[in-house]
């Protein structure tokens, strides 16, 4: 029974949130594990899932992928509660402690030297993660009608859309990739057929492999809000350009490093005037 619960919240993930595949893929992963060793059953007239067999399973892995694989099974609980109207108690959801890290931005000299090695497909690939913040799913579902003359809507988590501002150096390199291939339905296509996010993947990390580094879709997308917070963007507003549905989620961006620091106390600081 278990399972066939989980399958509709994977349905309602993809279906009605609008989360990419990789996203619901994880989801399940986790999901299908828990419910392999956890305990399942009725008592008091209400549902109980007892998760600590499935907890000690997973002690020994990382933190930080022990809290998602929570954070999983709480949204499983949310769904069945307020979608389905079946109360669950969780047993052996204790939290834990996760040192909060700050991504690795990748220098924009090293974003140009992979665009330029690139064929042009992959350059509008990497560009357009970089220079518009999308996630890999946004980008595969990104349609040629969804670019407009200096902007261009995103369909975010939540099928949530934003307008994003194209930059006029990101706007020439689209106009060059649309006259060449010349694209149907979405913006990125093989032969007649959206480009798929392990695909997207793998194109950016081979160029990126290429010049001798190791870089992600994601990693890039976090060097847009880094270098974004480092030249003077407001928090609010790098938030509502990554899509992100609070503030909270952007402040681990917010750890600025020591020279931007040193130069923002420099340049604010009353004492640190010309004439003291």
């Amino acid at each position: 029974m278990l399972q066939g619960y989980i399958q509709e919240f994977l349905d309602f993930l993809k279906n009605i949130r609008g989360y990419g595949l990789q996203s619901v893929k994880t989801y399940g992963i986790a999901l299908l594990q828990m419910e392999k060793v956890s305990h399942f059953y009725d008592e008091d007239g209400m549902k109980n899932l007892d998760i600590t067999p499935w907890r000690i399973q997973i002690r020994k892995q990382n933190s930080k992928t022990i809290s998602k694989k929570l954070s999983a099974v709480r949204s499983f609980v949310k769904f069945m509660d307020e979608q389905k109207q079946i109360p669950i108690r969780l047993i052996g959801d204790w939290r834990i402690k996760v040192a909060k890290t700050l991504p690795k931005p990748i220098n924009k000299r090293y974003i140009d030297e992979a665009i330029d090695a690139a064929d042009m497909q992959t350059a509008i690939i990497i560009e357009l993660i970089y220079a518009l913040e999308l996630r890999i799913s946004e980008l595969e579902n990104l349609k040629r009608s969804d670019i407009k003359e200096g902007w261009v809507s995103v369909v975010g988590k939540g099928n949530k859309m934003r307008n994003i501002p194209l930059l006029a150096r990101t706007q020439n390199k689209l106009k060059r990739y649309l006259q060449q291939y010349d694209p149907k339905t979405f913006l990125l296509e093989n032969d007649g057929k959206k480009l798929s996010q392990n695909s997207i993947r793998y194109r950016l990390e081979k160029v990126f492999h290429s010049l001798g580094l190791k870089v992600t879709p994601h990693q890039l997308r976090h060097s847009f809000a880094t270098d974004l917070l480092e030249n003077g963007a407001r928090i609010k507003d790098v938030s509502e350009l990554l899509g992100h549905e609070s503030l909270s989620s952007t402040q681990i961006y917010t750890k600025l490093s020591k020279g931007k620091k040193m130069q923002t106390y420099l340049s604010a600081h009353p004492l640190c005037t010309k004439d003291s």
